[in-house]
This record gives C-alpha cells, sequence and structure tokens, in this order.
C-alpha cells in the first residue's frame, strides 16, 4: 500500500469491471464493501449507467458520449481529478504517464483521487494496478484531453448547483406565541415562510418583521397572536384587544396603571386565544364631608358607599349621600353626608257639607226653615317633616284619609204670599221696637240662644203664632207679620223694655 494519502493513476483505456455488483447497482451504504460516499457517485452517475453492463465498455461511452470509461469500483464519484501529487505514487506509474504523453519529461496526467478505504485490501489494490499498468493506451494525447474534458465539465456543473442550493437555504428563528424553534427554509419573505409553516395569523395579531420583509439567513421572525379582553376599567366597560400572554403584560400593553389597583383575577393569570373578562379599579382620591369634617382617602373601592364606610362613617336611619350610594367613585371627587331626621305631623281639616232646598208653600215667601241641619265632614292628613343636617324642609304630605264625611242640610223655602197687614197694628213704630230689641238685625240672637230675629222671639211663641224652624231664619217681614199678630193678642207685654217704642 502506498504511504500517501491517494493512489495515482493514468488515463482510463478499455474498461474492466472490478469483481463486485456493476454500476447503477450500488451496494447500499451500510454494505462493507463500499463507504458511505458511494451513495454520492451512485446518484450523479446513476442515469448513465443504467444501462450499462458489466461486459461492455462502449455501452458507458455510448450512454454518456465525450466521457471516458467509467472509475474503478472503488474511485468514488464526488472526487476532483486532480494532478497526481508531488512525491507520491509508484515507478509503474510514472512509466505508464510516460508512455501516455510520449515523453519522459511530459506535464504529468491527470487521475482520480480516490481515498484508500480499509474495506479494499492491499493486494487486491495491487492486482488492479497491474491490470492497470497491461492496458496501455496507444492513442494519442489530445484524444485524452478531449476525453477528460467534458468530465471536468459534468463536476463544475454539480459542484455549481450544490452552491446555489446552499446559498438558497436559510437558518431563520420562527417564534409564534411565544414557543421560539430553529428552522431551515428557502422562503423569500416573511408571508411565504408563515404559509410554510401554516401559521394562520388574523386582524389583531402581530407579527414582526411586518409581512413582506425579506428574509436573510441568521434571521428572527415573531408571531403573537391577539386575544381579546373584556375590560371593565373605573366602571367603564369596553372590549380591546392585545397581544400580551399573561393579565400582568396585558396591562402593560394598554398603559393602565395597576399600582393600588383592583383585579378581579392575578396578575399572573394567563390570557388564552378566547380571551377573558377583566376587571379593574384603580386607585383615586375621594374626600367625605360629614358632620363638619372633611376626610380625604385613596381607594379603589366600587361605589361610593363602599368608598364611606373605608372612611369609617355610618350612615343612620334616613342618612343619604349627596350623589347616589352605588355610583362610581371619580378621583377628586367630594361626596357629602347628609344626616337625616325625620319627624310626622298630623293635620285635621273641615270638610264643607252641601245644602239642599226645598220649596214649601205653608210658608210665607221669604221664610226659609232648616229641616235638617248640615253637619261639616273631617280630613286628616299625615306630613312628613324632615330636617337636613339640621335644616328644616317642606313638609311633603305623606298620606291622608277622610275620618269623618259631611252630612247635607235640608232646608224648606215658603212660597206662600204674605197678608197686606194686620188691621189694628199697623199703625204702631215696629221699626222702633226692632232697633231696640235687635239692632234691627233679623238674624240675630241673644247670647242665651233663647230668643232670635228682630223682636226677639222664643221658639216656642214663634211656633204659637203660626211660624215654623227658628224666628231668626225668616224673613224680616214674616217676622214683624207675626210680631203684630202677638201686639193684638197681648199687646206691648212680650217687650217689657222695649214696648213703650211702640207708640213713639
Amino acid at each position: 500500500m502506498s504511504n500517501s494519502q491517494y493512489e495515482t493513476y493514468e488515463a482510463y483505456g478499455p474498461y474492466t469491471p472490478p469483481p463486485g455488483p456493476p454500476y447503477g447497482a450500488w451496494p447500499g451504504p451500510h454494505d462493507a464493501r463500499t463507504p458511505t460516499y458511494a451513495m454520492a457517485y451512485t446518484d450523479t452517475y446513476r442515469p448513465a449507467y443504467e444501462t450499462r453492463t458489466e461486459a461492455s465498455a462502449e455501452a458507458w461511452t455510448a450512454t454518456l458520449p465525450g466521457v471516458p470509461a467509467a472509475p474503478p469500483a472503488h474511485a468514488r464519484a464526488g472526487e476532483p481529478l486532480l494532478p497526481r501529487q508531488s512525491g507520491s505514487g509508484t515507478a509503474e506509474g510514472t512509466r505508464a504517464r510516460a508512455a501516455y504523453t510520449g515523453e519522459a519529461g511530459a506535464p504529468e496526467a491527470y487521475a482520480v483521487a480516490v481515498p484508500a478505504p480499509d474495506a479494499i485490501s492491499h493486494a487486491e489494490a495491487s492486482g488492479r494496478a497491474a491490470r492497470r499498468r497491461r492496458a496501455r493506451y496507444t492513442e494519442r494525447p489530445d484524444t485524452a484531453v478531449r476525453r477528460l474534458l467534458p468530465q471536468a465539465l459534468v463536476v463544475a456543473f454539480l459542484a455549481g448547483g450544490t452552491t446555489a442550493f446552499v446559498a438558497e437555504d436559510k437558518a431563520v428563528e420562527l417564534s409564534v406565541d411565544g414557543r421560539p424553534r430553529t428552522l431551515h427554509t428557502f422562503a423569500d419573505d416573511v408571508d411565504e415562510l408563515l404559509a410554510e409553516e401554516g401559521v394562520h395569523v388574523g386582524a389583531h395579531d402581530m407579527i414582526a418583521p411586518a409581512p413582506g420583509t425579506a428574509l436573510a439567513s441568521g434571521d428572527e421572525v415573531a408571531v403573537r397572536y391577539g386575544r381579546p379582553v373584556r375590560l371593565t376599567l373605573d366602571g367603564r366597560r369596553q372590549e380591546v384587544w392585545t397581544t400580551a400572554r399573561t393579565v400582568e403584560g396585558a396591562l402593560d400593553e394598554l398603559g393602565v396603571r395597576a399600582e393600588g389597583a383592583y383585579l378581579s383575577t392575578s396578575r399572573s393569570q394567563s390570557i388564552g386565544r378566547a380571551g377573558l373578562a377583566l376587571d379593574v379599579r384603580t386607585e383615586r382620591a375621594v374626600t367625605i364631608m360629614a358632620d363638619g369634617r372633611a376626610r380625604t382617602l385613596r381607594t379603589n373601592a366600587a361605589t361610593v358607599h363602599e368608598a364611606v364606610e373605608e372612611a369609617g362613617i355610618t350612615l343612620r336611619g334616613q342618612d343619604t349621600l349627596s350623589v347616589p350610594p352605588d355610583s362610581f367613585p371619580r378621583d377628586g371627587q367630594t361626596v357629602t353626608v347628609l344626616r337625616v331626621r325625620g319627624t310626622r305631623e298630623v293635620q285635621e281639616e273641615r270638610i264643607p257639607y252641601e245644602t239642599e232646598r226645598t220649596e214649601d208653600p205653608t210658608l210665607f215667601k221669604g221664610t226659609e226653615v232648616v229641616a235638617e241641619p248640615g253637619r261639616p265632614g273631617l280630613l286628616r292628613t299625615t306630613y312628613l317633616v324632615r330636617t337636613v343636617n339640621g335644616v328644616r324642609q317642606k313638609p311633603r304630605r305623606e298620606r291622608s284619609e277622610v275620618v269623618r264625611r259631611p252630612r247635607r242640610q235640608l232646608v224648606r223655602v215658603g212660597t206662600k204670599p204674605l197678608p197686606p197687614s194686620v188691621h189694628g197694628a199697623d199703625h204702631l213704630d215696629w221699626h222702633a221696637l226692632a232697633v231696640c230689641e235687635s239692632g234691627g238685625r233679623p238674624h240675630a240672637v241673644d247670647p242665651s240662644g233663647t230668643y232670635g230675629g228682630l223682636y226677639q222671639f222664643d221658639t216656642r211663641t214663634w211656633h204659637s203664632l203660626g211660624g215654623s224652624g227658628r224666628p231668626q231664619d225668616a224673613s224680616a217681614q214674616e217676622q214683624t207679620f207675626r210680631a203684630k199678630k202677638l201686639y193684638m193678642t197681648r199687646g206691648a207685654t212680650p217687650w217689657p223694655h222695649c214696648g213703650a217704642r211702640l207708640h213713639g
């Protein structure tokens, strides 16, 4: 075995296949007779070798025109044709090159550089070399060059294609919703990469860099999915979108001041793709005015009533607040506690009765007799009287009830014509008597209630003279008529103090 890394061979003559499987039927990569890189050679030359047989070198030459016969089985494809290295090789190889070029000092011929695999024994390699020395080329050097040129072009084409293939491949880090992974891709831009990886994005999702951005090896692409948050911030409800995956991240992203705030869930709570409902009450300064004092506190209470309780103020009875107790307390708001004291007052009012009049032909005209006196009703009303912080408010009627209903008054009205006079009494001064007795007032009644009318009749005397009802209810004309009748029967005796006035 040579001490150099590569054995050097002359340009090939007519091909004699070595022992083993023919080209196009190479052993697998794990075959003990074949190194792993044999597969690369097989993939490159397989189309040309498919129709080749072991017995015919012309079949190989006809399949791939212009290319010399295939290398030995242990000369693996993919190894370049290299000039023989200085100081390497054997004396037989030098003589072979001289025979090939026609002169001993000619430039060295190209040979296939083949690693010496451990699977090939030294005796097998020596046998193949002896056969190659016996198979000398007799053709001219330019013919060998023409044979080598297409083979070199094929090797160059394969090397350039591999370089272009490697240049299009990019190593990119893709992070989807916080889960990073490194992958290789031929995508030209971000859109192609996401489509290639099956990543679907919506209107509320974030992509960095922006869609359409060209990709280069080493780039990082991040996709963060949007999540709906039904946010109630200081009593105001709204739906917002965030790409944060936790409540704390969402608060930072939305710019919500969370120091001292009330949160309906913990800050470390994760937010799924379906989102969540979040109630946030930030800390606010509220001033409470109560009992002549002002108390200012910082609170995240949900209602004004809660803030008042936090200030240590107790509402009793009818106490209330200057704003609705269940309203949301605003920053800088002032709330006044109203101390309310209430009492009830009861008032009674008379309900007037109605009067019903009926005609009575037995009574002289102008005479009215109360047949049934009326009675007023009674209305009882309850009022609520409040004092707010010691100041009396306008009473508010709470309820009313009728304690007693009124009773109508029945009156009989005379329709009988009056007699023209009473003979024997018309010449007397009845006006002077009336003034003396009642001051000339037909409805006058003495303090005892016994006598009434112009002439102060008592009820019994009035009835005996044909009168009805009370004398003071009759007309002045009827009273004078009844007085004249009394004078004709009894004289001036019924009026002991004023009877003398009748005669002037």
